[in-house]
Parts: structure tokens; sequence; C-alpha cells
């Protein structure tokens, strides 16, 4: 009794390292990969979030394969019965597969503009987001308590995005200003096609994986339409993998299964876990962006906004007995 208690605190533990690492690795390595100071074109963020889908694909592949006990004929028949045969369930999954897509490439939008702390804490208003969508596409019921977190989190992402003397000598008011939209525009976009992916698996009883595998076929063409699009004259001229190095490579990885880590390591970290790892991610990204990166100066404002934002996470996420209806983010 007292083993399995231990191994269950240990397996939370190493789920609450998981989070941290794979959501401030991601955030840093990219805010790093789009500042890196090279000869050469930079690389396509559009060619980016495509190649991240092909190993995301493969990836959910795998499992798919495992779950089938390496039986590649039941892995065919599966695959061949919930994507071929189940022709409107699959289209269904369009929807959120071009938002995540649109979200992707504004990440890279997001982090070529905003020091890695700003856009972490900024990012946060995907919990009103989801929340909103939440309510109104699924009928969830908030109660007060959550309510006012979000409050406290519009408040405390307000004082982050306040205007300083400092910040201009990093950032210009154009940059940032893209920066925020972009970022507001894929909290948008993040609450919206979560709660409708949610919505999907709650109709079928389908495995994740291959929820995941339509998913990345979708976004997939997508994310290759997108890029041939805005970014065809530059993979005509140069190939799709111009300006690409070790650190490029460690994005579109982290970028492709990092959610997969995560769906695997989350059924193990309640609530209370996840608003530990985002509130560990924040401390982390910020350090990391002021003594290694040296691309943010922190101000008081900044710090109480960030408390803010990080005292929201946890009262939303904190449970009442009685008020089984609330949702987690």
């Amino acid at each position: 009794m007292v083993q399995g208690a231990s191994n269950g605190s240990r397996l939370k533990y190493q789920s609450l390292g998981v989070l941290v690492l794979q959501t401030t690795s991601l955030v840093l390595t990219m805010r790093y990969s789009r500042t890196l100071k090279e000869d050469g074109p930079r690389y396509l963020a559009s060619s980016a979030v495509v190649l991240s889908e092909v190993l995301k694909i493969f990836a959910c592949t795998v499992l798919v394969l495992f779950e089938n006990n390496f039986s590649f004929r039941s892995m065919n028949q599966l695959l061949k019965e919930e994507i071929v045969k189940k022709p409107v369930d699959t289209v269904k999954l369009a929807v959120p597969a071009g938002i995540y897509t649109l979200q992707n490439n504004l990440l890279y939008v997001a982090l070529s503009n905003l020091d890695a702390a700003t856009y972490q804490v900024t990012y946060q208003l995907k919990i009103l987001t989801t929340a909103l969508f939440s309510v109104s596409m699924l009928g969830k019921r908030l109660v007060l308590h959550q309510w006012l977190s979000l409050l406290l989190l519009m408040a405390g992402v307000a004082l982050v995005q306040w205007p300083t003397d400092l910040e201009q000598k990093v950032l210009t008011p154009g940059s940032q200003f893209m920066g925020v939209t972009a970022v507001l525009i894929a909290c948008l976009s993040s609450g919206f096609a979560g709660v409708y992916f949610e919505k999907i698996l709650k109709e079928t009883k389908q495995s994740v994986w291959v929820r995941n595998i339509q998913l990345g076929l979708f976004s997939f063409v997508f994310g290759l339409m997108g890029m041939m699009v805005y970014d065809g004259r530059s993979v005509v001229k140069s190939g799709m993998f111009q300006g690409y190095n070790t650190i490029t490579w460690i994005v579109v990885i982290l970028q492709a299964v990092g959610g997969l880590v995560v769906a695997m390591v989350i059924k193990h970290a309640d609530n209370i876990l996840k608003g530990f790892a985002t509130s560990m991610s924040i401390i982390l990204s910020t350090l990391i962006s002021y003594f290694l990166l040296h691309d943010f100066n922190p101000t008081g404002v900044f710090f109480v906004g960030a408390m803010l934002v990080i005292a929201a996470t946890f009262l939303y996420s904190y449970e009442v007995k009685a008020a089984s209806s609330a949702i987690g983010v």
C-alpha cells in the first residue's frame, strides 16, 4: 500500500518534470532559433510546421502499431475502418486541423517578435478562451472562483503588456504589436480547436492516436498549401530545407512529439500539478531569457502581472468537491 502510494507520487513528479521540460524547452528553443544570427537565409517557419506534422503522423502510427501488438495487418485494418470507411467523421477533423496549422505558424511569428517570458505569460490567455468555448460549445458551467480567476488572468496579461522604457530598447513597437497579435489569435484558435477536438473525442470511442493521425494528415495538407502560398518562391529558389541547422531540427522534433508526450503523461498529472508546471515554466523562461538569451529586461510591473497569471492558473484549476463540473485546461 505504502509502496503503491510512493510509486504514484514518484510518477506525479516525473510527469511534472516532463511537462515543465516540454513547455519550456519548446518555447526557448523556438525563440533562440528565430533570433539566431547566421549567414544565409533563416529557415522557413512554414516548412518546420509541415515537417513536424510528418513526424507527428509517424509517431502516432508507431503508437497505433504498439496498441495492436505490432501487427501491421491489424493496424491497417483499424486505420481503414476508422479513416477510409468513416469519411464523415474524418472530414470533421479538417476544422481543428486547419486551426492548429494556423496556430503553429502563429507561434513562430509570436516568438520571432516577443521574448520567451512575455510570450509564456500572455499565452496563458488560452485558459480564458478555452473556458469560454467550453461554456458555449459543451455547456459546461464555471463556478465563482473560476470566473474570478479569469478576471485575474486578464489583469495579469494586461500588466505584462504594459509598455516600459526598458522594453523599447529590446523590442520595437511594431514587432511587439505583431507578436502580441499573433499570441492573441493563437489563444483564440487554441481555445476553439481544443474544445472542438474534445467534443469529437467524447462523441466517439476511437483511439486518440488514430484521431491524431487524422488531424496530422489534414494539418500536413493545410501546412503544405500555406507553405507554397506564402513561401513558394523561396522554396522553389532555395528548397524547403534552407537555413536548417541542428537547432531547427530540435525545434521540429519538440513541436512534433511534445504534444504527444504531454498527452501520455497528462493522465498522471492533476490540475494542481499542471498549475505547478505552468508556473515553473514561466519562471524558467523568465530566468533563461534574462541570463542566457539577453532579450528580456524584467520590471516590477512584469513580475506583478506574472504573479497574477500564476495565481489565476492555480485558482482556476482548484477543484471544489461540490463543483464536479469544473473544467481543466
